[in-house]
Formats: C-alpha cells, sequence, structure tokens
C-alpha cells in the first residue's frame, strides 16, 4: 500500500505538481480531426486547465485559454475566421500562439496605443496525425508526436471511440499491467452475465511483467497454453505514460483534472486483402455512454465499459492506503514506482523516458505486437466470410469494444470488411 503523500503525488495532475508536470512532458490526444471539420470550435478542459480547441478557416489548429484576455468572455462561443479565433463579445481576435491580431474599438480610439501587442492569450502546441488532434502542455522545445507503427498502416478500418470517465485517470492506467483482471473481469463476468455457468473459468499458470523503451510489457499463460505463445512471447503493451496497446487498439487515459478522464481508444480492424487499397478519407468518431439512461446503472455489457465500471467503482480518487496488494500486482507496484521516479527526475530538470525527439526514429515507432503477420500480410475474404459465419468469431469483427456504436460508422464498417451491411449485430 502507499501512503497518502505518494497517493497525491499519483494522481495530481495541474500545473505545478508533480505528476502534472511529468504529464505535461508528452502529446495528449483531446479530439478527433473529423470533429473539427463538423465544429471548429470544441472547449476543452485538459490537466485542470480550461481551454478552447479551434481549427480556423486556412486550416490552423490553436489550443488557447478558454476566456478572453480581456473581460474573460467564453472564447468557445467565438467564430474563426481565415486567421485565428475571435471572441463574440467585443470582437477582439486571437492567433494560435496567443498573440492579440484584433481589438476592434481600440485600433480606431487610440491607434498609437498598440495595446493588442501588450497583450496576450494562454496558448498550447497542437498537431494532427492518426485522425487525432494532439496536444502539448509542457515546456518548449516540444518533443514529436509518436508514430506508433499501426499509424504508419494503410490496409485497415479506423475508428476513434471517446468516453468521459468521473475518476482520476491513475486508477485507470493502472488497469494496463494488471493480466488476470482480462479474465476475471471480462471473460468470467461476460459467462455470468449470459448465464454460462457449465463453462470453466480460465487459469493462470505464470504471469511475467518486463520494461522496455516506451513502457512495460505484461505476459501470461493461461491453462492449455505454453511458453510458445505470443501471450507469452511478446506480450501486451503498457505504452507510457497513460496508455494500453493491444495491438489493432490504442487507448488513452488523458486527464481532464484529478477527478476526471477522457479515454480516447483508437481501433484498427484489418480489412481483407481483396479490398485493398483502402483508404479513409475521414477516420469517423463516437462517444460512447457509460450508464444506462433507464436504470442509472454502469454498462457492462462490452469489454471496456467493464473496465469503467471497476475503475470508477474505487471510487473518484483511489485511495491506495487501504489496499492488499498481492503476487499479481508486480505489474503494478514496478509502474507506481517508476512514474514516482519518473516525476522526481522532472523536478529535478531531467528529461522524462520515452519522449521521442529523433525524426528518423519517429518515421515509424515499431512496439511489441501479437500477430503483426496478420496486421501486415492480412487474409483473403474467403476466410473473412468464414469467421463471418463463427459464432463468437463474428462478434469480434462487429461487436464494438465499447457501446452506443452509431449506425453510419456499423455500415461504413461492414462495407470496408466486404460483409453485408444490411446484418445488424445488437450493439
Amino acid at each position: 500500500m502507499l501512503s497518502e503523500e505518494q497517493n497525491r503525488r499519483l494522481t495530481e495532475v495541474g500545473a505545478g505538481t508533480p505528476m502534472g508536470e511529468l504529464l505535461r512532458r508528452y502529446w495528449m490526444p483531446i479530439a478527433a480531426v473529423a470533429e473539427l471539420d463538423d465544429n471548429p470550435i470544441k472547449p476543452v478542459r485538459l490537466m485542470g486547465e480550461d481551454l478552447v480547441l479551434y481549427k480556423d478557416r486556412t486550416g490552423n489548429y490553436g489550443l488557447v485559454d478558454r476566456h478572453c484576455a480581456h473581460r474573460r468572455a467564453d472564447l468557445s462561443y467565438g467564430w474563426v475566421e481565415d486567421c485565428g479565433l475571435r471572441c463574440h463579445y467585443h470582437g477582439w481576435r486571437w492567433d494560435h500562439t496567443g498573440r492579440c491580431l484584433d481589438q476592434p474599438f481600440e485600433e480606431v480610439s487610440h491607434p498609437e496605443a498598440r495595446f493588442k501587442d501588450r497583450v496576450r492569450l494562454k496558448a498550447y502546441a497542437v498537431e494532427p496525425k492518426a485522425g487525432l488532434v494532439w496536444a502539448y502542455l509542457g515546456p518548449p522545445p516540444a518533443p514529436l508526436v509518436p508514430t506508433w507503427e499501426p499509424f504508419t498502416w494503410r490496409n485497415g478500418f479506423v475508428q476513434i471511440v471517446f468516453s468521459e470517465i468521473p475518476c482520476n485517470w491513475f486508477q485507470c492506467q493502472e488497469n494496463s499491467i494488471d493480466p488476470v483482471h482480462f479474465e476475471w473481469l471480462h471473460s468470467n463476468w461476460t459467462r455470468t452475465l449470459n448465464r454460462l455457468d457449465g463453462d470453466k473459468p480460465p487459469t493462470h499458470l505464470k504471469i511475467g511483467f518486463d520494461e522496455f523503451e516506451y513502457g512495460f510489457t505484461y505476459r501470461r499463460i493461461l491453462e492449455g497454453q505454453s511458453e510458445r505463445d505470443e501471450l507469452w512471447t511478446v506480450g501486451r503493451t503498457c505504452l507510457w505514460p497513460n496508455c494500453l496497446f493491444t495491438g489493432g487498439h490504442f487507448e488513452w487515459r488523458v486527464p481532464i483534472d484529478d477527478q476526471n478522464m477522457l479515454s480516447i481508444g483508437w481501433f484498427f480492424d484489418r480489412v481483407p486483402n481483396e479490398m485493398e487499397p483502402f483508404t479513409q478519407d475521414r477516420i469517423p468518431y463516437w462517444y460512447s455512454p457509460i450508464k444506462d439512461s433507464r436504470t442509472g446503472r454502469w454498462i457492462t455489457t462490452h469489454i471496456m465499459n467493464q473496465d469503467f465500471v471497476a475503475w470508477v467503482g474505487q471510487g473518484t480518487v483511489a485511495d491506495r492506503t487501504h489496499e492488499h496488494l498481492g503476487q499479481s500486482d508486480r505489474g503494478v507496484i514496478m509502474m507506481r514506482k517508476t512514474i514516482l521516479e519518473e516525476a522526481e527526475l522532472v523536478a529535478r530538470g531531467g528529461e522524462p523516458r520515452a519522449v521521442i525527439r529523433d525524426p528518423e526514429k519517429n518515421v515509424c515507432v515499431r512496439l511489441p505486437l501479437i500477430g503483426r503477420d496478420f496486421f501486415l500480410r492480412g487474409y483473403s475474404a474467403a476466410e473473412g466470410e468464414k469467421r463471418e459465419r463463427t459464432p463468437g468469431l463474428a462478434q469480434r469483427k462487429d461487436f464494438p469494444f465499447l457501446t452506443g456504436q452509431p449506425e453510419e460508422i456499423r455500415v461504413a464498417f461492414r462495407r470496408a470488411m466486404g460483409l453485408d451491411p444490411e446484418k445488424i449485430w445488437r450493439t
């Protein structure tokens, strides 16, 4: 168990806090590119700061203080122009660097004062990549937005899913290095929900944890498996500092503030070889609900929704002073120790791990990947049709990790896979 002070250091994300300063050394996904195409202005709360994200008419992105430096009006109700964001209250216009471009009345009444040159707005770096909009809140110079290997693939259907979770980010990230929860929270709970009481629950025979350049891997062997299985030889990836990577799926746990988190899932599904070349002019996005509107209870039918139930059940901020950790928690202990050490390193002026600054290295950053051959070489349409007809296997292709997928995205997905778009799975 941890002390109260250690728990605070892990969970507080505001500017000036140890963890807040560490997390500000990394790019955070905060929106989908398509979101800003649909609506060029989006209010954002990120690590305790109220900001507004926008895309102006020339395609430039900006992330600035949500409140105008004039009279603190809400800039999320302003409008974009060819350059910058204009406040709806008195017309002051701001660019992506926080520079004031226009002050309509001041420039007419006292043009010699050049008052606009003496006023600045808080502003942060923004960059689009892989259908996501990324923000960097740390000191310059900013590192590179990582080009993770799946971002370079051009043979799959990608969708982005958001969920707002009412708890601290770190109890969600700890889930990334907890191998035993997969079989109990997901496999066994799903059996219980579906009343499959006759099925034998899986037994863990062996688990292991390792560090690598960009995070941690956990490895496990279940009953009936061996050390030749990729779950042991490759393992799953806990990506530093706040992401889970499972091959065709990234999930970032982005702190909104100390009590809330934005879950951002980036999902890649390989299309059959016959459907290549496959391109997406627009990567779709959607927001997944976390509660059943009829009962007010947390939704438990889908994999990630089950994770959400476990996370929020620990409390808004988990009290780790009352835990009793066991052997299966070795990865959790390792993560806590490392992230506290990295926060201390940043406080001393050092650069933390997994920051990428070399453009050549960033052309394509490989990660531990189970099933790499499948993602690269693919499969035939005939194999896809067989999978479609096989109970259980078909669900992975057409049954999202989260509830609430819009019908138009489900149809687009099935068409990309060469499947009948009229077939409906209940989600």
